[in-house]
């Protein structure tokens, strides 16, 4: 097996359909997942319990297993605890970053574009126009649901990613589930307990989905679900999207590497091996605008592979039609490529990986230059590896703080400020046959534009 080399410019319509046209495969099981969602809010435990004994083969006691994450913290190797604390501070620190602060601020011909209220008031400018002061606040919501994977790998770095944004934001309740086991991960547990989940619950699949988002005897419905998860648990979320909000619907991992003549095949490679040990339906691509280094990373790649622990999913993902290295006639084209293909995890290894940087819109998170492995976001560089994939990059972006938060607008008018807008008001409101929304500005003023109004109506009756 060798991963295969072909060009850009002579893809047949069924070569570029399987690199573009990536699918998640949720159509294939949404039936069954709807069957065991709707089992789910109506037996509650009972049905989760089932579940987990059909599908994981795990009988199930206390499904809520929190008090084992802070045990499981004490009995993990020290330099595993030391690492977990490591990349959970790294990625509060950046997601620190993105929290958003409330503002407020006057608005109108003497304010500017837009001015700070209260030095508009100082000078007096409310006074002269009127006030209209607008703002815009932000609100957690109140409970969520992380979803962090097992099955044939445990993934102690997605309950970091998921629960950690969600307490920055200030998430009051943040649950978080992960498959059962004979004997629960201990540095899953370790990672939740670092990262400070409120509860942990022993339930994985589309079960842990239905559960998550309707409740059960011992599991608290949540607002919003988050986290990556098999075809099972994409189609659940699918299916209770609309009851609950939840992140965005994710396929099988996936890496594009833009590569010019001064990249090393040895590291390029490396990206694409690693992203393929997560699943054999992994998609990874080079493209390149050089020939020799594109059959150097196809050589690369093969001889890592074999050399790997689960060499097996690996091989299978560099084979599949949706793996390859690609040689493009120009750095330019490579770049159209990408922007179509709009990755998951976009490796720029080039001279002038910046200006290419510039030239990409569609990606859901970038990475620059020979030292900045896509495994440093995976676990600890402190940005988030929940990523859209199968071309989300294109309408939306990756895990973050904004994900948990709820934004209000904020508004008032003083008597000269409605003055400014009522015409602009009534005159849309008339054009839209909404009479009624023209009146509610009018009568603002009708009282004390009448011309024999006085302030003898007793309060009660006006």
């Amino acid at each position: 097996m060798k991963l295969q080399v072909r060009a850009v410019s002579e893809l047949s319509p069924d070569e570029r359909a399987a690199f573009f046209d990536r699918d998640a495969g949720v159509s294939s099981v949404r039936g069954d997942v709807r069957e065991i969602v709707d089992r789910v809010r109506t037996e509650g435990d009972v049905a989760v319990r089932e579940f987990c004994r059909e599908f994981d083969g795990v009988e199930v006691g206390n499904l809520d297993v929190t008090d084992e994450a802070e045990r499981a913290y004490e009995e993990i190797d020290a330099d595993v605890r030391a690492a977990i604390e490591t990349a959970a501070a790294n990625v509060r620190e950046f997601h620190e970053r993105q929290v958003p602060e409330d503002w407020r601020a006057s608005f109108g011909a003497d304010a500017g574009a837009e001015g700070d209220v209260e030095a508009e008031a100082d000078a007096g400018a409310e006074a002269d126009a009127g006030v209209r002061e607008l703002g815009r606040r932000f609100r957690p919501l109140e409970r969520v649901g992380v979803y962090a994977p097992g099955g044939t790998a445990a993934y102690p770095s997605s309950v970091l990613m998921g629960v950690v944004p969600a307490k920055v934001a200030g998430v009051e309740h943040v649950a978080l589930a992960t498959p059962p086991a004979e004997e629960l991960n201990p540095v899953t547990l370790a990672a939740a307990h670092v990262a400070d989940a409120d509860r942990i619950y022993s339930v994985g699949g589309a079960q842990a989905i239905g559960a998550l988002a309707y409740g059960t005897e011992s599991i608290t419905s949540v607002q919003k679900i988050v986290g990556p998860g098999n075809k099972w648990v994409t189609a659940a979320k699918a299916e209770v999207r609309g009851d609950v909000d939840i992140d965005f619907l994710a396929g099988p991992s996936e890496v594009l590497v833009l590569a010019d003549e001064t990249a090393d095949p040895r590291l390029v490679a490396a990206d694409l091996v690693a992203q393929a040990e997560h699943d054999p339906n992994a998609s990874v691509v080079a493209v390149t605008d050089d020939e020799a280094l594109a059959e150097a990373v196809a050589d690369a790649a093969t001889a890592q592979a074999d050399d790997r622990d689960r060499a097996d999913v690996i091989r299978a993902a560099l084979d599949s039609d949706a793996s390859g290295v690609l040689c493009a006639r120009s750095m330019s084209e490579a770049v159209l490529f990408a922007e179509e293909y709009a990755a998951e995890h976009l490796s720029i290894q080039a001279e002038d990986d910046e200006a290419l940087l510039d030239r990409i819109t569609n990606a859901g998170s970038v990475f620059l230059g020979p030292h900045t492995p896509v495994a440093a976001g995976d676990y600890a560089s402190g940005t988030n590896h929940v990523l859209p994939t199968s071309g989300g990059a294109k309408r939306y972006g990756g895990l973050s703080v904004d994900t948990f938060l709820r934004s209000t607008t904020v508004q008032r008018l003083d008597r000269d400020g409605l003055a400014a807008l009522s015409e602009t008001v009534t005159t849309l409101a008339e054009a839209e046959g909404l009479e009624a929304h023209a009146e509610s500005v009018r009568a603002r003023f009708a009282r004390e534009d009448a011309p024999d109004a006085t302030d003898s109506t007793p309060a009660a009756e006006e």
